[in-house]
């Protein structure tokens, strides 16, 4: 019976006798095409210097799959199983989908067809565990072999490091660059920040290591948080926590990194770094293992709103202070980092006063609740936020359910195993023995519901709470009396753009946007008009 064949070989970086000898795979193929003269080649689908742990790499392997699907040929012959897959799952996941489209796979040394061998599966299970296995151990070899590289200070990566020029495996200092690199660490030292050492830079027209005239805020940070620069190389910053998936991840932890000398010149001291670390860390906070997080986020709820028509977001700064009172106003952020004086763009709108904000709010939320549908809105939006289900007394009522279901369970079980028992389809000794362990199970789960009960009653009771919430609503809608409470601004007010002549209000709960100019220098003297 004529038959059309596709041929699978995969050569990969770690057999590099392989990769050269090329020729021989093809020729490898040619002489079992040639004892089979039924057999009619359809294509070569050949994965050079390819991983086999993962078929999601191979794209003859998976173009194969697709002109399989194509019904393009019957039969794929592959030299051995460590070949096609070195994935058990991958291996079994995919010759079954051959099988079901009517494609068989012969694996030409382990001597496996998957269509006629009765113990195919089996066999193909037991060669891709080894596959599997020899790859762990390939990729535990590979670890190894990392470890003494560390040891001796090895260098890995491109070399593209501000400061250094690879010179065949080693580094060497381009002296240009680490005058950049000091000059980042010493204004970051005299007090200077990222964005603001990233701008000089920027006009001075210095080059990044990526050929770029435009530095960033961020690439200063890395800058100033590579070690490398004051001799110490951190191996394993990335791991790959599947070595059959193989894709890279970030360490933050969980691995262990290694830290030794490098044989490179260092830049800059490790005094230097240590204390340009020491003030980034002052920035910053832990979240997660082995992450910080900028504590520069807006603490101020008007900080969290505002937003500049050019794009920019607002600080909050002094704008008045005596000895009984402080007054706020906001920033434009661009505004702030490019002053007119300085830049041709500088942002043109104008900063904010605090009280402004303020009085802003009181009129629209006060003009708001006075229509009866807006109230209405504004409450149930509240109201939702009282989530029913966590309250621990729905939650306790839940488990006694529960256990009231188990305890029902529990005694029917031990009603049909008395049936039993007295029909003599078991004896005394199976009987006490499982009688027992029903009755156990009854007992424990009585014991935590009287518990629960007891818990039940010292918790305020669900209505109470409710109530009390609707209270405290009704004090936040009260704005004439109270003025806006911060929890309304935050629930209801999407966003407020700053124009150069006017407010702009967003809410999340009415789709026309409220527009605003106002005057004056004080809450006395203030004109509020909608446009």
């Amino acid at each position: 019976m004529k038959r059309k064949v596709a041929i699978y070989a995969r050569v990969s970086t770690e057999h590099e006798a392989q990769l050269s000898a090329l020729d021989n795979q093809v020729q490898y193929y040619d002489d079992i095409l040639k004892k089979n003269p039924n057999w009619i080649l359809y294509d070569r689908y050949i994965d050079e210097g390819i991983t086999g742990t993962s078929i999601k790499k191979r794209k003859n392997f998976m173009r194969m799959i697709e002109d399989a699907k194509a019904g393009r040929f019957d039969l794929i012959v592959t030299r051995e199983v460590s070949r096609f897959a070195r994935n058990t799952v991958d291996t079994l996941q995919e010759t079954r989908k051959l099988k079901s489209i009517g494609v068989e796979v012969y694996f030409v040394e382990d001597n496996i067809w998957t269509f006629n061998d009765q113990d195919g599966e089996l066999k193909l299970t037991i060669m891709a565990t080894l596959a599997q296995n020899e790859s762990k151990k390939t990729s535990q070899r590979v670890k190894a072999g990392q470890i003494i590289s560390f040891q001796n200070g090895v260098f890995y990566g491109s070399g593209n490091i501000l400061g250094y020029n690879k010179v065949g495996q080693n580094l060497e200092v381009n002296e240009e660059q680490a005058e950049i690199v000091r000059y980042i660490y010493s204004e970051y030292l005299n007090g200077k920040g990222t964005v603001k050492i990233a701008d000089e830079l920027t006009e001075k027209g210095a080059i990044t290591s990526t050929g770029l005239s435009r530095w960033s805020a961020a690439y200063i940070s890395r800058v100033l948080r590579n070690p490398f620069y004051s001799g110490t190389i951190v191996y394993r910053k990335s791991y790959i926590p599947d070595y059959l998936e193989q894709k890279p991840k970030m360490n933050y932890g969980e691995v262990e990194q290694v830290v030794v000398e490098g044989r490179h010149e260092p830049i800059i001291s490790k005094e230097d770094f240590k204390r340009v670390q020491q003030i980034m860390d002052s920035h910053s906070k832990p979240i997660k293992l082995g992450r910080r997080q900028a504590t520069g986020v807006a603490k101020n709820i008007w900080s969290k709103k505002l937003v500049c028509e050019c794009g920019a977001n607002f600080n909050r700064k002094i704008y008045h202070k005596n000895k009984n009172e402080t007054t706020y106003c906001y920033v434009c952020y661009n505004k702030k980092m490019r002053p007119k004086n300085r830049y041709k763009d500088s942002c043109e709108v104008k900063e904010v006063q605090e009280w402004k904000l303020q009085y802003m709010a009181e009129t629209i939320f006060r003009n708001l609740i006075q229509d009866t549908n807006n109230r209405k809105e504004l409450y149930d939006r509240l109201m939702k936020e009282v989530n029913i289900d966590e309250h621990p007394e729905i939650k306790i009522k839940k488990r006694i359910d529960k256990l009231n279901q188990l305890i029902e369970n529990e005694s029917s079980k031990l009603d049909r195993l008395i049936d039993t028992y007295l029909d003599e389809t078991i004896d005394v000794t199976m009987y006490d023995m499982f009688q027992k362990k029903v009755s156990s199970r009854i007992e424990k789960y009585k014991i935590e519901k009287i518990e629960l009960e007891k818990q039940c009653e010292s918790i305020e009771p669900l209505e109470v709470r409710i109530e009390n919430v609707k209270k405290k609503i009704r004090r936040l809608l009260d704005i004439s009396y109270n003025g806006v409470d911060e929890k309304i601004i935050e629930e209801f007010v999407d966003k407020i753009i700053v124009h150069k002549d006017y407010f702009e209000w967003k809410f999340n709960f009415m789709n026309e946007p409220i527009k605003l100019v106002i005057s004056g220098k004080s809450k006395a003297d203030c004109l509020l008009k909608e446009i």
